[in-house]
């Protein structure tokens, strides 16, 4: 199958559009224009006839679209080690926000035990991206059930230049607000993270539905000079 192909006869051009306007650190040539829901469909078809290792083996991949579809079936993957070995080898190559936080693998939410390790290591990386991509697991996996202190802790320690990887701690954190605040609140009040990402943290906070409106007029009293 001529996956470069296919994802022309499924280009959006208004769509294309948007998402030019929208990712705007990468080359928008290499922007097709497909739909989420229709990448979500190619990529579902893909796995269940099993025709996907040789796309996800030729990396890089000329076009957006195709990392975003490449996303879409590491997402699919229900064997652990095998979607491990995958996302390892694609995580070098993803160039922006947009393919970064699109792929949370079923498999891995089945498997929190074993993939704290593998965070661990993302989040040291010197990769955008991978640091992004391991905050973002974080996030979704470690903040319920499974969430410990310490995982705080981690986050608060990444000191970065990088926009995408300032804004995902943010994120982090804004959401540890919502679901953690006894814990979290202790790393805005004792000034734990750099100006821009404490200012950042509480604006999400503060603009989150999950965030009680007592609990947003004390953040809004935090926010530093």
């Amino acid at each position: 199958m001529n996956i470069e192909k296919e994802l022309f006869k499924l280009q959006d051009k208004k769509y294309r559009e948007i998402q030019v306007k929208t990712i705007t650190n990468i080359d928008p040539d290499t922007i097709i224009g497909v739909r989420s829901p229709e990448l979500r469909k190619k990529a579902k078809e893909l796995y269940k006839s099993n025709n996907y290792e040789g796309f996800l083996n030729d990396l890089p991949h000329k076009y957006f679209d195709e990392n975003q579809l490449h996303a879409f079936i590491l997402g699919e993957i229900k064997d652990y080690d095998k979607c491990l070995d995958y996302v390892n080898k694609f995580l070098p190559y993803v160039d922006n926000w947009a393919t970064c936080d699109q792929s949370t693998p079923k498999s891995f939410l089945k498997n929190t035990d074993k993939l704290i390790g593998e965070i661990k290591k993302w989040i040291k990386s010197k990769e955008t991206y991978t640091i992004r991509f391991g905050i973002g697991m974080l996030m979704r996996s470690y903040l319920d059930d499974n969430f410990k202190e310490e995982y705080l802790e981690l986050v608060s320690k990444i000191k970065s230049d990088e926009y995408y990887v300032n804004m995902m701690i943010a994120w982090y954190f804004a959401t540890a607000l919502a679901k953690q605040y006894d814990s979290a609140i202790k790393y805005i009040e004792n000034n734990k993270l750099d100006i821009w990402v404490h200012n950042k943290t509480i604006q999400k906070a503060v603009e989150s539905y999950r965030v009680t409106d007592e609990h947003k007029d004390y953040l809004r009293s935090l926010k530093r000079k």
